[in-house]
């Protein structure tokens, strides 16, 4: 997303589409383990959230983890991703999420979300 020609507001939009899209589908691979009550408006309010939390506090994380990542040779970003789901579902109890391991689940199918959805933005 980072060579793409749109501005900081158009990115950010672009990143909530995503994380609620994300959202939506890893709630239909994880039926039982994920819920936003089949409301729109909580699935769009989730994505919101994860966008502001992908954008402020992930960078943190990431530093701070920055040898955990280096040393797994880049696996622990599941771990993070994972945490970040995890973290939108106790700031938002509306969307449910049952434990750390359907939100490491959920944040892979976001982050294959956003590897689709990037790669269709750039060949534009």
């Amino acid at each position: 997303m980072h060579n793409m020609k749109y501005g900081p507001i158009a990115r950010f939009v672009i990143r909530w589409f995503v994380c609620a899209l994300g959202l939506w589908i890893a709630a239909g691979f994880l039926n039982d383990r994920i819920s936003f009550d089949s409301s729109l408006f909580v699935l769009v309010t989730a994505g919101l959230l994860l966008a502001v939390v992908n954008t402020v506090i992930k960078p943190i994380v990431v530093i701070l983890s920055l040898p955990a990542i280096l040393f797994s040779l880049g696996l622990f970003m599941i771990v993070i991703n994972g945490f970040m789901v995890w973290l939108v579902g106790v700031l938002y109890p509306r969307l449910d999420i049952s434990g750390f391991g359907t939100a490491m689940l959920a944040g892979i199918c976001i982050g294959l979300v956003n590897y689709l959805v990037t790669t269709i933005l750039e060949e534009r």
